[in-house]
């Protein structure tokens, strides 16, 4: 975490990350400060960047995607990047894709109705010509 917040704003960030829905009068009796002065501090962060935005993260049982995949991926050497995530951007199955160092350029995490939909994403990507291999696993369980 940044070293310019102070211990209340780690406190704050480290609450909202285990639980983004905590009340500012719960959160403020937690860090020992009013809720109009955690709720001011929550804005500063905000309109600091410290925080980029609140989100909900669905669970697998509000999902028609209940299958999840992570699939590595290396591109051919001569691929046209730009049309690779161009690409990505067209396949419904894929709900993050990261560029990263190492063995593999890309890894992919995929939620799917079932494996046949990881099997024609797959087929998708390597029949465009820009990908020559991948590896995949699929998530037997969340732990976190």
């Amino acid at each position: 975490m940044r070293a310019d917040l102070d211990d209340l704003d780690r406190r704050i960030v480290e609450r909202l990350q285990a639980d983004g829905r905590v009340s500012y009068r719960a959160l403020g009796a937690e860090i020992g400060l009013s809720a109009n002065a955690t709720a001011d501090r929550v804005r500063s962060l905000v309109r600091r960047g410290v925080i980029a935005r609140f989100t909900a993260v669905l669970g697998p049982a509000a999902d028609s995607r209940p299958l999840e995949a992570f699939i590595d991926l290396r591109l051919r050497s001569n691929a046209d990047r730009d049309r690779f995530e161009s690409e990505l951007t067209r396949q419904p199955a894929i709900a993050q894709a990261v560029h990263l160092t190492g063995a593999f350029d890309y890894q992919l995490h995929l939620r799917c109705s079932n494996a046949e939909e990881i099997d024609a994403t797959i087929a998708t990507l390597k029949n465009a010509g820009l990908v020559t291999e991948t590896r995949t696993r699929v998530v037997l369980r969340r732990v976190l």
